[in-house]
């Protein structure tokens, strides 16, 4: 099963160009008042989090929202002092498509699809691990990868849910020198959105 097109990666290599690597222009410049805590909720709240203060949300345009399928909705938060981003998008599933809320043959071609797509877009793309996650009956995988976006290194983890007719993608993507920074964000996702069930390292790369 291939659910991500080529908009997909698109829109992953635009976010990168607010990660710092030359500048930080959709972001802005960072305030000096800090903007509070952001929550953030995908597939009817079944997947939810708040993400630290100083995340500034920002839609994505209407062609790339249009691009993912017609209702198709997503945000992009950037941290401009972090030098951080995390776009989620949620978007609708053909009928053939429907998952139910934990269902494997569909996470399983989902993340396998994520990562052939990522593999021939990025020459350098490596998968570092992969999990699954569990929050209240919600499956969600966890895919951990390092690639070379926008010009720099960077350390990227993608949460990928699904549930009845729609499915909800999270990219956390940050510089490959802040991993403290990106793991602490990373789990503290995890840890608020689901209960970890097994993970399985693994080494993939083109």
């Amino acid at each position: 099963m291939s659910i991500f097109n080529t908009r997909t990666l698109t829109l992953t290599l635009a976010v990168v160009g607010l990660l710092g690597l030359s500048n930080l222009h959709a972001a802005g410049k960072p305030s000096t008042k800090p903007t509070p805590e952001v929550k953030v909720a995908v597939l009817g709240g079944k997947f939810s989090f708040n993400l630290p203060a100083g995340f500034n949300a920002s839609p994505l345009s209407a062609d790339e929202q249009s691009s993912e399928g017609a209702d198709a909705v997503g945000t992009l938060y950037a941290n401009a002092q972090e030098k951080r981003v995390v776009m989620v998008v949620e978007k609708p599933l053909p009928e053939a498509s429907r998952p139910g809320d934990n269902d494997d043959a569909f996470l399983d071609g989902a993340v396998s699809g994520f990562v052939d797509r990522q593999s021939a877009g990025l020459p350098d793309f490596r998968q570092t691990g992969e999990s699954r996650l569990n929050r209240n009956g919600l499956g969600v995988r966890q895919v951990d990868s390092t690639a070379t976006l926008g010009g720099g290194k960077t350390l990227n983890s993608t949460f990928i849910a699904g549930s009845g007719d729609r499915m909800a993608v999270i990219q956390v993507i940050s510089r490959s020198d802040d991993a403290s920074g990106h793991a602490a964000l990373v789990k503290r996702i995890a840890d608020e959105s689901s209960m970890p069930i097994s993970e399985s390292p693994k080494n993939h790369g083109k």
